[in-house]
């Protein structure tokens, strides 16, 4: 069947069998790996529609979409990935993903003329949460610590300032 641009597509995405996950989360992960986060995206959603629940979809997705910050044409909003943190079981992975979403917003503004002094804002944005996961992570895992130290390594690489307070008047 032939369709014209003009058009409105509304399918429906099929849904895949439960015995599938485990070969979908790998090759979501897989995806990511090939920095197609996109794709590992819609295979995470396609996970999370037949089990909502799964863990490491939830993990995979967040971090496909952060993946997507400021490279992608139409990148997800904060509050569109924060909405896959908060379900997650663990107080302890809700912290530190909300950390690694401004981590990498942090990195995104990196990238932007202007950028620095937001970038310095995110990544102590993510600090503070990394702190948090810190103080509540399970026993031998280190990886807010981790985080932590590679922010604060990058603000002062990159001698990052917060933003400077703009006037209240120009007229001042």
């Amino acid at each position: 069947m032939q369709h014209t641009m003009s058009e409105s597509f509304d399918a429906t995405p099929s849904a895949i069998s439960p015995e599938s996950i485990p070969r979908a989360l790998e090759r979501a992960m897989r995806y990511r790996l090939l920095n197609d986060p996109e794709q590992a995206e819609s295979i995470c959603l396609d996970i999370l529609a037949v089990d909502p629940d799964n863990q490491e979809a939830l993990v995979t997705l967040i971090l496909a979409l952060t993946d997507q910050f400021g490279v992608s044409e139409a990148p997800p909003t904060v509050g569109e990935v924060r909405a896959y943190v908060d379900q997650l079981a663990s107080e302890y992975q809700r912290h530190y993903y909300t950390g690694i979403i401004c981590e990498r917003r942090a990195r995104s503004f990196m990238r932007r003329p202007m950028g620095r002094g937001f970038a310095y804002e995110a990544f102590r944005e993510a600090m503070t949460w990394f702190e948090r996961a810190a103080a509540i992570r399970p026993e031998a895992e280190d990886e807010a610590l981790l985080r932590w130290n590679s922010c604060v390594r990058t603000i002062r690489r990159n001698s990052l300032e917060p933003r400077a307070q703009e006037p209240e008047s120009l007229l001042e």
